[in-house]
């Protein structure tokens, strides 16, 4: 699990797609540390306005990334019932405050860049 954590995530695979797309990803997105959550970024963002308005490819594997987005945080919202509906307010498994922390965890999404230029294209 640990190798997992620590190895290039989905995002980073399409980063660096766009970039053999010719698409001039920094090179701080291509090389940034993979334990690390990736942060929303204004230059992939200007990227993907653009592609969604001159590359219709490319704008579909950004909606396809979109859905699963949108099915992971779906997901979330109903395990998040299922657990408050099963353990109430008791403590989570491994030591978290159960239904406290999974409710933190919703409206969080996986790609933050995609959710940021929706009004843009």
């Amino acid at each position: 699990m640990q190798k997992r954590l620590l190895a290039p995530t989905l995002w980073d695979a399409f980063l660096n797609f766009l970039a053999k797309e010719g698409h001039e990803v920094p090179q701080s997105e291509l090389q940034r540390d993979f334990s690390l959550v990736a942060e929303p970024s204004p230059a992939v963002q200007k990227i993907l306005i653009d592609v969604y308005r001159n590359d219709p490819l490319v704008s579909e594997i950004c909606e396809a990334l979109v859905d699963i987005d949108t099915s992971l945080q779906q997901w979330r919202y109903r395990h998040v019932k299922m657990v408050e509906r099963t353990i109430g307010s008791k403590m989570g498994t491994g030591g978290s405050s159960g239904v406290g922390y999974l409710q933190g965890t919703l409206f969080k999404p996986v790609f933050p860049d995609l959710w940021a230029i929706r009004s843009e294209f």
